[in-house]
């Protein structure tokens, strides 16, 4: 199941990147926003290269910014592959997205808390991680449904419905791939 989970999560993520890419590209131009090299400096910091203050380092942003959206989206993968599929499942992977982010960013001394940030830049973050979050869930799932059930979706088939007292599945019935 995780080598399933790695490749597929990586695919995934990717994926996830390049839709969030083009709504931020889209946003951008609606509303003159400029790029953001957060990316970068949290690369820069969490690697020890060298800071360059006004230049840009785009190179640095987009391995940031893909590399850490396939990453991520190996979690999402394995999620998937475990039976945690559909809308759901990607909006807790949405906050999964969001807190990694910060956690980086305000790790590093690149960011700020979010509850410091203006309501707009705030809202426009969470619009576009959600994007990121269900594109990557939408790719995941889909692979992860070509082989078949996952071990979470084998013990709900026991007992239909939201029921309490059903016992883990047998070990030899939750892979069964």
């Amino acid at each position: 199941m995780m080598k399933r989970a790695l490749w597929q999560g990586l695919l995934a993520g990717t994926a996830g990147a390049v839709v969030m890419t083009a709504g931020e590209k889209l946003e951008q131009h609606l509303t003159g926003r400029p790029d953001s090299h957060v990316p970068a400096r949290v690369l820069e910091r969490l690697t020890g290269m060298d800071e360059r203050p006004g230049k840009q380092p785009l190179a640095r942003n987009w391995a940031m910014h893909y590399g850490q959206a396939a990453v991520l989206g190996v979690l999402r993968s394995a999620m998937a592959q475990a039976g945690l599929r559909g809308p759901l499942s990607s909006a807790k992977f949405a906050v999964v997205r969001l807190t990694n982010d910060q956690l980086l960013e305000n790790a590093t001394g690149v960011g700020a808390p979010p509850q410091t940030w203006p309501r707009r830049e705030l809202a426009v973050d969470l619009l576009h991680k959600a994007a990121y979050a269900f594109a990557t869930g939408f790719v995941a799932d889909r692979l992860a449904a070509r082989d078949g059930a996952g071990p979470g979706q084998h013990h709900a088939a026991l007992r239909p419905g939201r029921q309490s007292g059903v016992g883990p599945v047998p070990r030899a019935d939750a892979f069964t791939r």
